[in-house]
């Protein structure tokens, strides 16, 4: 377990007794408002100001990015004041927490990609190893950052070999396993955390889901490196909204819990097949799947990446598009700091999942009778799971149709010809009385989504179809 700094002594006398705060000027913006420079008194030396309302979220992300300080790859917090100020004209004095951060003269790393005259893959593998160290660095301490994205990956200074810093911990959190509040920014959400979000959206609307609430963990984080390192290494996103004025659309948001992206060869011909298998890999919609942060510094082309050119500059360059895609983030921060919505878990002993009982007794079958070697394991085609996904992406987002529930018959006689009786989509089926041609009972959507998704997972843990099925 590495270590972190301890939380420092909160000093409540003024800040400006210590430092000049230049409050007129801006070197960013964060969730909660401006970073501003400041100059300690004592030697001149310049550093960063972020002032956050003093409450108990603000509490914990001064805690946790003062435990995640004292590695090289993330930004420092050197002092903490809690002081009373009047920033606008128009309110009150009110309680805020100042935060003292060190200086990062080199600004946003996307930003120093645009002007790379020569930007390669062993470049970018050097910028991106020192992006995974800091994640590493943050798991290690169990914390998870939540918040993984361009703009928070800053430059030391202006040189050449500059160090690459984390910052910007406002929705770190520790994982207990158990992380349900939807916090994210759209073009590197998880899809663990668009369920979560879906959950708590029919909870506020006054309806009471089936399914147990979504959780997730450290794992998001992986998710969002992965869409960090695709933007790296072809200069836009996985995952965009097709419609520029709305952050998040719903087409957007299947393709996300489906893990539906493409490699376009016009950017994607040069790139070599291990840097398309790190991105797959930590892609991977099935979190216990997913490339752990160990796995990804363990990775040949992290190490040893080609000195193959990119083209990702010469898109970055396009201001529209990356204006594009910060309106979409600046929009998405407004609504981000919500009440976290305690919700409670049953555990696996309690549920009555018919594909947890259906693997107990097979467990127990097996350990009374042969080796689980000797068993057959039931094959899945892409065909095969390519239908059952589809029933996966309808019963999460349907679209508007007139005729819902015949949609949803012909999906499941279609996947019905394409998996075989033992691998279990039979027996999800017979919970709503499917007849061979229709359901007799009403389905519970978001049930049958949560079962056919734990059935794929299963499925496609015990089958040997390639890499390349998982992403379809």
């Amino acid at each position: 377990m590495a270590e972190g700094r301890s939380c420092p002594r909160i000093k409540t006398h003024s800040i400006l007794k210590d430092f000049d705060v230049f409050w007129n000027q801006k070197l960013g913006t964060g969730i909660s408002g401006p970073v501003r420079p400041c100059v300690k008194k004592l030697n001149k030396e310049r550093f960063a100001l972020k002032c956050v309302p003093d409450n108990p979220r603000s509490r914990t992300e001064v805690n946790l990015h003062v435990m995640c300080s004292g590695h090289p790859n993330v930004v420092q917090v050197l002092d903490v004041y809690a002081n009373d100020l009047q920033l606008h004209e128009d309110e009150p004095r009110k309680p805020y927490l100042l935060m003292v951060l060190e200086m990062m003269e080199g600004g946003e790393l996307f930003d120093r990609i645009s002007k790379e005259q020569k930007f390669t893959e062993r470049k970018a593998a050097m910028y991106f190893k020192q992006v995974a160290d800091a994640v590493r660095h943050c798991h290690d301490l169990n914390v998870a950052h939540r918040d993984l994205k361009p703009e928070n990956l800053l430059l030391k200074d202006n040189t050449e070999d500059a160090q690459i810093k984390l910052s910007d911990f406002g929705f770190a959190k520790i994982d207990d396993g158990n992380l349900q509040t939807p916090y994210f920014t759209p073009y590197y959400v998880a899809p663990q955390i668009l369920e979560a979000h879906r959950h708590q959206t029919r909870i506020k609307k006054g309806l009471i889901p089936t399914s147990k609430p979504y959780t997730y963990d450290k794992s998001c984080d992986m998710w969002s490196l992965g869409v960090i390192l695709y933007i790296m290494l072809s200069g836009y996103p996985p995952f965009y909204s097709e419609t520029p004025s709305r952050q998040i659309t719903t087409e957007m948001k299947r393709k996300i819990l489906l893990g539906d992206y493409q490699f376009p060869e016009t950017e994607w011909q040069q790139v070599s097949e291990e840097a398309k298998s790190v991105v797959k890999s930590l892609l991977h919609t099935d979190p216990s799947c997913r490339m752990t942060v160990y796995e990804l510094l363990s990775h040949t082309w992290l190490n040893n990446a080609p000195d193959t050119h990119l083209s990702s500059p010469a898109v970055f360059s396009d201001k529209e598009g990356l204006a594009d895609i910060n309106l979409a983030h600046s929009q998405q921060l407004t609504s981000m700091r919500i009440p976290d919505c305690p919700l409670t878990l049953k555990s696996l002993a309690e549920s009555e999942n018919p594909i947890i009982r259906k693997r107990k007794l097979r467990k127990s079958s097996v350990d009374d009778s042969v080796c689980q070697d000797c068993i057959k394991k039931p094959t899945l085609s892409p065909t095969a799971l390519k239908s059952l996904r589809d029933i996966i992406g309808y019963c999460i987002l349907p679209p508007k149709v007139d005729d819902d529930e015949n949609v949803l018959n012909d999906l499941v006689a279609k996947c019905l010809k394409h998996n075989p009786e033992e691998n279990g989509f039979h027996s999800i089926l017979s919970t709503w009385d499917w007849d061979g041609k229709r359901f007799n009972s009403k389905v519970d959507k978001s049930q049958l989504a949560h079962l056919v998704s734990e059935l794929v997972q299963t499925l496609t843990r015990g089958s040997n179809h390639t890499e390349e099925t998982d992403v379809s």
